[in-house]
């Protein structure tokens, strides 16, 4: 969600600052701020909006200054209005907020009982406030941030800059992400290496509890006892350049023709063509010995692990227990020996996720993590990363992540099915020749792009969408729905087949579309009786199925889409590109932000 860019340069640093915020784009934002420090004053300029409205305040009135810092805002406490937005002065002090600060309630009555002022409603002035009122004690500003973080609880990273020490930057992170970064005579803080990538590729994470103090010449960091560590200096590996839509209208566009390629780079490093079989990275645990299984994930992520509780039970019968995160905890689950807790995350920054994991190993469980970004917070602290190849996905709906984690997920099934010596090596090999086949099976999906878009109308002017699956394919039948709901803002509803009657079949009538995702194979028969007794009630249906199920079945229907013939095994691979593709052209019919959907964000880091 929200982003942080700091820089303590050589020359002007206005122009880097909103670069760097333009890379952050990705994470969602409603509002945004740069504020630098020259000849001893603060500089700001905010906006509320997308940064083309920042840039314009800039283009009319440029920032001088060689410090400063910048804040792509996704709103907590108050509106997106300019008053609310980062950064935030409070006399000496300049400071941004990622996260919640969740004792601010208190903190801000306290404040008030004082006599001071707040000009907006935001949790983050609080704490702009608490800083300057220890510096008005006579406390150094590194003391000051000192005293105040103890005092704050949530989850948070924060950047502190000083009207009176323009050399100086603090960074302090707890539940949130923060890097540093190392330049010549220069030095940075952000959100993330992509948000300094075009500055330095020298960079470090600050790791929980952490802050850090910067100068041009110097970074020191302190864990949260004030102890000075040193946090290894890493080559982050991002790249410099802006991400390129290429010749795509969206970025969402572009990652969802990525998938071929980028799922295909996933499987490779998991798939030993020449043994036929399938690999994990080293573990310092015997998978044979798992006995339960937690996978614990939000959102898109969420339905990977549904997929997975199939696939885990079928190939390896070992009991599979599946949870949003933010109820994870909150439910006291029975968590026992032998249990393999499982988090999958885009970002490996997810707040509910990221908690979900230290509460599976504070109970001593044995983690694993399917994530893209391998530097992240999630990835370090796993007992085994399981990296997904997707690269940055900038569109906020996940497409290319889900696909890979996918990957991953069929891939940590077959070996806990050989480690527990429920498959043979025949059996092995012909899942091998099936996941050989998905980026193929998906490229002949994207074949049908043309013909989806043109039903895409029918779709747009549907004030209700229902979904329809069975087996792997009904959370599937989730992930489509949350797709459509996500960046059409058309409400849609996924339901397993045969809950159909049970209660939903009330809201059919010939203005409800009906996706129905139904594979042939050995649930088919059951999933079109269900699409019947919707038909009969004059659902508008969609089927989603290969020639034999449309041979069989596509009659009475407003539209067919052809599937490749495929294994049910990577059926919800290669099935995730036609909903992916009817979400994103009813989107793109009705005229909303497809990349940027409104009140979401990429990477939630807060609960």
């Amino acid at each position: 969600m929200c982003g942080i860019v700091g820089i303590l340069g050589q020359g002007p640093v206005a122009d880097r600052l909103l670069d760097g915020l333009k890379r952050l784009e990705y994470r969602g934002y409603d509002s945004a701020g740069i504020c630098t420090v020259h000849d001893g004053e603060f500089d700001r300029r905010r906006a509320p909006g997308k940064l083309v409205n920042l840039a314009a305040e800039l283009a009319a009135h440029p920032l001088p200054g060689t410090s400063g810092i910048a804040h792509t805002r996704w709103a907590t406490h108050g509106a997106p209005t300019v008053d609310n937005a980062h950064p935030h002065i409070v006399g000496d002090v300049v400071l941004v907020h990622n996260g919640i600060i969740e004792n601010f309630k208190p903190l801000r009555d306290e404040l008030l009982a004082e006599g001071r002022e707040f000009k907006s409603q935001t949790d983050t002035e609080v704490v702009a406030h608490l800083i300057d009122r220890e510096l008005g004690k006579g406390f150094k500003p590194r003391e000051a941030v000192a005293n105040v973080l103890p005092r704050l609880h949530g989850a948070f990273a924060l950047g502190v800059m000083f009207k009176s020490e323009p050399d100086l930057l603090i960074g302090a992170r707890l539940g949130a992400p923060l890097t540093v970064g190392y330049g010549e005579n220069e030095n940075y803080l952000g959100s993330d290496a992509l948000a300094l990538a075009p500055l330095t590729q020298r960079i470090a994470y600050l790791e929980e509890g952490d802050w850090a103090v910067i100068t041009r010449a110097a970074v020191q960091v302190y864990d949260r006892n004030n102890d000075p560590v040193k946090r290894p200096i890493v080559n982050s590996g991002a790249s410099g350049q802006l991400m390129d839509k290429g010749n795509h209208r969206h970025f969402m566009q572009k990652e969802i023709y990525e998938q071929p390629v980028v799922v295909a780079q996933t499987l490779r490093s998991y798939l030993r063509p020449l043994e036929e079989q399938v690999a994990l990275p080293d573990m310092e645990f015997d998978l044979g010995s798992v006995e339960r299984v937690a996978i614990v994930a939000c959102g898109t992520a969420s339905y990977v692990g549904m997929i997975g509780k199939y696939w885990i039970e079928q190939l390896a019968r070992v009991q599979v227990e599946v949870d949003v995160a933010s109820e994870f905890r909150y439910r006291d689950p029975v968590l026992t020996p032998n249990m393999l807790g499982i988090v999958i995350s885009q970002s490996g920054e997810t707040a509910d996720t990221l908690a979900a994991l230290r509460h599976m190993k504070a109970a001593g469980l044995t983690t694993a993590g399917i994530i893209n970004v391998p530097t992240s917070s999630m990835a370090r602290e796993v007992d085994l990363l399981l990296p997904t190849h997707a690269g940055p996905e900038i569109g906020v709906a996940s497409t290319k992540a889900f696909t890979c984690q996918l990957a991953v997920m069929a891939a940590l099934a077959v070996n806990l099915a050989r480690a527990k010596g429920k498959l043979s090596p025949e059996e092995e090999r012909d899942i091998v020749h099936h996941l050989q086949e998905v980026p193929q099976a998906m490229s002949n999906a994207l074949a049908h792009d043309g013909e989806i878009e043109a039903m895409a109308p029918k779709i747009a002017a549907a004030r209700d969408v229902l979904y329809l699956g069975r087996g792997p394919d009904y959370p599937l039948a989730l992930e489509g729905a949350l797709k459509l709901k996500e960046i059409s803002y058309i409400h849609a509803e996924g339901y397993a087949s045969g809950e159909m009657k049970h209660g939903p079949i009330a809201l059919i009538d010939d203005s409800v579309p009906l996706i129905v995702l139904a594979p042939s194979g050995p649930l088919f028969d059951k999933t079109v009786s269900n699409m019947q007794e919707a038909q009969a009630r004059g659902a508008q249906v969609v089927l989603i199925s290969d020639a034999d199920g449309i041979a069989q079945a596509g009659e009475n229907t407003i539209a067919t889409i052809e599937m490749p013939k495929v294994h049910p095994l990577i059926a919800p691979l290669v099935y995730a590109v036609p909903v992916q593709l009817l979400a994103y052209h009813v989107a793109v019919f009705k005229g909303t932000d497809v990349d940027q959907p409104r009140n979401l964000a990429k990477s939630v880091t807060v609960e």
